[in-house]
């Protein structure tokens, strides 16, 4: 393999601290042990540099699934204590030259079976959501500014449901310690978007396969709002490492949704086709 020209990654011609962060991102996008160097060597000390390696790393080993789908149970947990539960389902579809998209509907209990989100995610400028509401017989688009809040009355919203693309955030790594007995990078990332009901997050990533463990979301105020939490991964097609439990509280109403994952399946054909705002009116 042709040995990449030096001159071409210099740092003397880029102002800091991109020049690292660029340097880091080579690094990885190298593969094997390349990885490492990122986070051990000259990029690896500088924090940014270090950041956005760790979340680069972590999109990277997720590349390549094509498309899954899952059933879930969301169980709404109230500051009493009592709970209520829904049935979804999920289909996503990997974005080749832009962000993926994906596809929620719920069928329990029956007040909102046929309620779906259609969300398409990009990597640069607005992502875009369309929600489908059978009592109103419409398919509704999101606004960005109104994608801080809840969706369907959980714990997530709407700007959670989106995948978290790279590109769309700013990353400083904080520190390495562990997350319930495993070793974890804790790397804060700042929202580049507009709109984002969050000032900052600080996300724990496991350092043996880059998981996520555990989220922390901050509000506007910069005070801490809500703790998610991912857990019971499990390996699918030998590379792809998906969560059987999400736990997502509000630490400031002391409300909690749960999300419980199960019959996931992979490369199941979908097609742009499938993910159409026109057709998510009358899904059951």
């Amino acid at each position: 393999m042709k040995k990449a020209n030096p001159a071409l990654f210099s740092t003397r011609r880029i102002a800091p601290p991109w020049a690292k962060m660029i340097m880091a991102a080579f690094l990885l996008f190298a593969g094997g042990h390349a990885a490492n160097d990122a986070l051990a060597g000259p990029a690896g000390k500088d924090a940014a540099g270090k950041g956005l390696a760790i979340a680069i790393e972590a999109d990277r080993r997720d590349h390549g699934f094509k498309d899954y789908a899952a059933d879930m149970t969301m169980t709404l947990r109230s500051s009493n204590g009592s709970e209520s539960h829904r049935r979804l389902s999920i289909k996503v579809l990997e974005g080749r030259d832009d962000g993926d998209k994906s596809l929620i509907v719920f069928s329990r209990p029956r007040d909102i079976s046929g309620t779906a989100l259609l969300t398409f995610a990009h990597k640069k400028g607005n992502d875009d959501q369309w929600i489908s509401l059978p009592a109103l017989k419409r398919v509704k688009r999101i606004s960005s500014t109104n994608r801080s809040g809840a969706f369907v009355g959980s714990e997530f919203a709407y700007e959670d449901l989106i995948r978290p693309e790279v590109e769309r955030y700013t990353y400083l790594w904080l520190r390495d310690e562990a997350v319930d007995g495993q070793p974890a990078h804790a790397v804060e990332r700042t929202p580049a978007y507009q709109n984002s009901g969050y000032r900052r997050q600080i996300v724990w990533y496991d350092q043996a396969e880059f998981r996520v463990l555990r989220i922390e979301f901050f509000d506007r105020n910069n005070a801490l709002l809500k703790r998610f939490t991912a857990s019971d991964y499990q390996k699918y097609l030998g590379k792809y490492w998906r969560p059987a439990l999400m736990i997502m509280i509000n630490l400031q109403n002391d409300k909690s949704t749960n999300l419980s994952w199960k019959n996931y399946e992979f490369k199941n054909g979908y097609n742009n086709a499938y993910f159409n705002k026109n057709r998510i009116k009358n899904l059951r």
